[in-house]
C-alpha cells in the first residue's frame, strides 16, 4: 500500500500567511504562528513554510517564524524562498528546519544543489519547482512565484537536479495553484516517472476525489494550503478520503 505525507503549506509574506491564486492576487489570511500550530495539532506529517517574496527582495525573513514553531511542532518543517547559500541554509537549520526548499538560487547555480547535499545530506536538499504549461505534455521551470522564465523543461531539470544530489521535489503547479481545480496530474505523472526520489505535489487540491486521482502517480506527498486556510477541510476529513482512496496515511494525531 502507498503511503501518502500530507503536508501543509504556509505561504508567508511580512508577519503574515498569505493565499493567492496562479501565486498571484495574495490575500491575508492570518497569523502563520497559529495557523502552523492548528495544522500540526490537527495531524499534518509535515509542515512547509515558503517565504513568498523572499526571491524578490533577495532575502528570506522566516527565521523567527521557524524558531517558534519548531519549538512547538515535532513533525519535519521544510523552509523555501530567497535561500541561496549554505549560509542562509545553515540559518534555516539553526532555526529549527529540517529541510530546504530551493528555486531560484539553483536555477541561476544548480551547483549549489551539490554543495548543499554534500554538506547537509540530500534529505535536507529539496528543489523547488513552479512548474507552468507551454504546450500539450510540456512544461517549463518558472521562479520568482511563477513571473520568471529560465527556459529550462521541467522534467530535465528535475532528472539533472537529483543526478546532482537533491533528495526530493517539491512541484508547485502554477496553473492549478489556489483553483481548487485540482492538481495536475499529466504533470506529477511525468515528474514522479522520471525521478527515484520522494515528490511532493502542491496546487490545486479542491475535492476528496482529487487525492484519488494524484494517488496513482506514484507521488509520495501532497501539499495543502487553501483547503486548510479557508476551513473548507480539516486534516482529519482529507485523511479519511486519502484512507478511501486506498493510502497508508499517518493517523494518529499529538497529544494536547
Amino acid at each position: 500500500m502507498k503511503h501518502l505525507r500530507i503536508i501543509a503549506r504556509l505561504d508567508i509574506k511580512g508577519p503574515n500567511l498569505i493565499k493567492g491564486i496562479h501565486l498571484e492576487g495574495l490575500r491575508v489570511v492570518g497569523d502563520p504562528h497559529e495557523h502552523a500550530l492548528r495544522y500540526y495539532r490537527q495531524g499534518a506529517d509535515e509542515l512547509l513554510f515558503i517565504d513568498s517574496v523572499a526571491s524578490l527582495y533577495q532575502r528570506n525573513n522566516l527565521s523567527d517564524i521557524i524558531k517558534r514553531a519548531a519549538d512547538r511542532v515535532y513533525v519535519p518543517i521544510t523552509v523555501g524562498g530567497g535561500v541561496r547559500s549554505l549560509d542562509d541554509v545553515s540559518t534555516m537549520m539553526h532555526s529549527g528546519a529540517d529541510k530546504v526548499a530551493i528555486n531560484t538560487a539553483a536555477i541561476a547555480r544548480p551547483q549549489l544543489l551539490t554543495e548543499v547535499a554534500r554538506r547537509y545530506g540530500s534529505q535536507c536538499m529539496v528543489l523547488g519547482v513552479e512548474a507552468k504549461r507551454i504546450a500539450p505534455g510540456k512544461w517549463e521551470a518558472y521562479t520568482d512565484n511563477g513571473r520568471e522564465r529560465t527556459g529550462r523543461d521541467v522534467v530535465e531539470w528535475v532528472r539533472e537536479a537529483v543526478e546532482r544530489g537533491v533528495g526530493e521535489i517539491l512541484l508547485t503547479s502554477v496553473d492549478q495553484e489556489g483553483t481548487r481545480k485540482g492538481f495536475d496530474v499529466p504533470l506529477v505523472q511525468q515528474v514522479c516517472d522520471a525521478v527515484s526520489v520522494p515528490v511532493t505535489a502542491s496546487g490545486g487540491f479542491g475535492k476528496p476525489e482529487d487525492i484519488a486521482a494524484i494517488a496513482a502517480t506514484g507521488v509520495s506527498a501532497i501539499a495543502v494550503a487553501d483547503a486548510l486556510h479557508w476551513n473548507r477541510m480539516a486534516l482529519a476529513e482529507i485523511k479519511q478520503h486519502a484512507v478511501a482512496a486506498g493510502l497508508d496515511i499517518r493517523t494518529e494525531v499529538p497529544s494536547p
